[in-house]
C-alpha cells in the first residue's frame, strides 16, 4: 500500500512537472518595424543557427512560437530551401508601423495550422507548374506544351476569391475558365512574357526561351512554396544562354519573389526586359522608374472583372516604356550575378483591392517594406 501510495503522489507532481517544462522560454525573438506600413500577416524569415545558438537543445518537432504580451501561438514553418538541413524559421507576424513585437520559444507540441502556400508539377496538363497561396494563383508552361497550337511563354494568372487552396480541385475537373465563386483563369498569356516573366532583349527584340524543361520543390508550405525552374540553352543573338528560375511565394502576399540566374559563356552585361502583356483596350498604367515599380490596372473583361499585374525591381532606377505587345522594364544582368524582381496580381472581384487606385497604393505600400525590411534580434 505504501508504493501505490507513494506513486499516486508523485503522479500529478510529474504531469505539473511536465507543463511548466512547457512553458520553459528558451529564447526570445524581437522583431521591428522601422518603416511607416503596418505589417500584417507577413511572413519573417529568421536565420535557423541564431535560433540553436541560443537554444542548443531544441527539438525540432516539439517547439513553439508565442507572442509575449498575449501568449497566443505564431504560425511557423521550417525551411529548408532545397537541403536538408533546417535554414530558417519562418514566423507570420503582424507588425504595427514604427513598432515591433517580442515572440518566444518554449517547448511543447505546436499546434496544426492550415496550410497557405502550395505548389506543384502538374504533368497531366502539358507539364504545367503551377503554385498558389491564400490571395493568388499562377502557372508556367512545360516542355509538353511546346508542340501544341495553345502553346504559351510567360507567367499565367489564375484569379482568385477565395483563401482556399484551389490548384488540386480546378485541375481535377478541368473546368476552370468559368468562375464557380472561388475564382477562374481567364488572364491571357499566349506568346508572350504574360504577368511579369523575364527574357533577354536584343537590338530592340525579345528573345525568349523555350518552355521550361526541369524543376525542384524547394518548401511547400504552409507559409512558403518554392521551387525552381530550368531552362535549356537557347540562342540569343548569336550568344547561347541558360536560366534557372527560383520562384518563392509567402501566404499573405499578392506578390511572387523571382531570382532569375543566367549563365553564357562571355563575360560583360546582359540586357534583359521584365514584361507584362497589355491588352486591345485602354487600361491605366503606372510607371515610377525611379522606384523599379510597373503597374498594370487591365481593362476590364465584361463581366469576369479586372485584373491588377505589376512587377517591382527593388532599388529601381531603371528605364521603362512600351512596344506593341509589352510595358517592358529595362535592366542588365551582370556577368554571374542573379538579378530579383517580384511580381503579382489582385483581382477586382476579389473584394480586396477593386480599383486601380487601390492597386497602385498596394504596390508603393509592397515596395515600401521591401526597402525597410523587418529587422530581427534572437536573444
Amino acid at each position: 500500500m505504501k508504493k501505490v501510495f507513494a506513486l499516486l503522489l508523485l503522479l500529478p507532481g510529474a504531469s505539473f512537472f511536465a507543463q511548466a517544462q512547457t512553458n520553459v522560454v528558451k529564447s526570445t525573438i524581437v522583431v521591428n518595424n522601422s518603416s511607416n506600413v503596418e505589417r500584417v500577416g507577413e511572413v519573417l524569415s529568421v536565420n535557423w543557427t541564431s535560433i540553436i545558438t541560443k537554444y542548443p537543445g531544441i527539438d525540432t518537432l516539439n517547439f513553439k512560437v508565442l507572442d509575449a504580451a498575449t501568449k497566443k501561438e505564431i504560425p511557423f514553418q521550417l525551411e529548408h530551401k532545397g537541403e536538408v538541413a533546417i535554414q530558417n524559421l519562418l514566423i507570420q507576424v503582424n507588425v504595427k508601423a514604427k513598432g515591433n513585437v517580442r515572440l518566444l520559444i518554449v517547448p511543447g507540441k505546436p499546434a496544426a495550422i492550415a496550410k497557405k502556400t502550395y505548389g506543384r508539377y502538374v504533368p497531366e496538363r502539358y507539364d504545367d507548374f503551377a503554385w498558389e497561396n491564400d490571395k493568388v494563383a499562377n502557372r508556367m508552361y512545360g516542355k509538353a506544351l511546346e508542340t501544341r497550337k495553345d502553346n504559351a511563354f510567360g507567367i499565367d494568372i489564375w484569379v482568385k476569391r477565395t483563401s482556399k487552396l484551389v490548384i488540386n480541385d480546378w485541375y481535377k475537373t478541368g473546368d476552370y475558365h468559368k468562375d464557380h465563386g472561388s475564382g477562374m483563369d481567364y488572364y491571357s498569356v499566349g506568346l508572350t512574357l504574360g504577368a511579369g516573366d523575364i527574357a533577354p532583349y536584343v537590338n530592340d527584340s525579345v528573345y525568349y526561351s523555350k518552355n521550361y524543361h526541369h524543376w525542384k520543390v524547394l518548401d511547400n508550405g504552409p507559409l512558403r512554396t518554392s521551387f525552381q525552374l530550368g531552362y535549356d540553352e537557347w540562342d540569343v543573338a548569336g550568344k547561347p544562354v541558360k536560366v534557372l528560375k527560383t520562384i518563392s511565394l509567402d501566404a499573405g502576399s499578392h506578390f511572387n519573389r523571382i531570382q532569375a540566374d543566367y549563365s553564357y559563356p562571355e563575360s560583360g552585361d546582359l540586357p534583359v526586359v521584365i514584361g507584362i502583356v497589355k491588352r486591345a483596350e485602354p487600361g491605366v498604367v503606372m510607371m515610377d522608374e525611379q522606384q523599379g515599380i510597373m503597374g498594370y490596372w487591365e481593362p476590364e473583361h465584361g463581366a469576369d472583372g479586372t485584373t491588377g499585374v505589376a512587377t517591382i525591381i527593388p532599388g529601381g532606377k531603371v528605364k521603362m516604356d512600351t512596344d506593341k505587345v509589352h510595358l517592358l522594364t529595362h535592366t542588365v544582368i551582370k556577368s554571374k550575378e542573379p538579378i530579383v524582381y517580384y511580381n503579382g496580381s489582385a483581382w477586382s472581384k476579389g473584394n480586396e483591392i477593386t480599383t486601380a487606385k487601390e492597386w497602385f497604393k498596394h504596390l508603393e505600400s509592397f515596395n515600401q517594406k521591401l526597402n525597410y525590411p523587418l529587422t530581427v534580434k534572437v536573444q
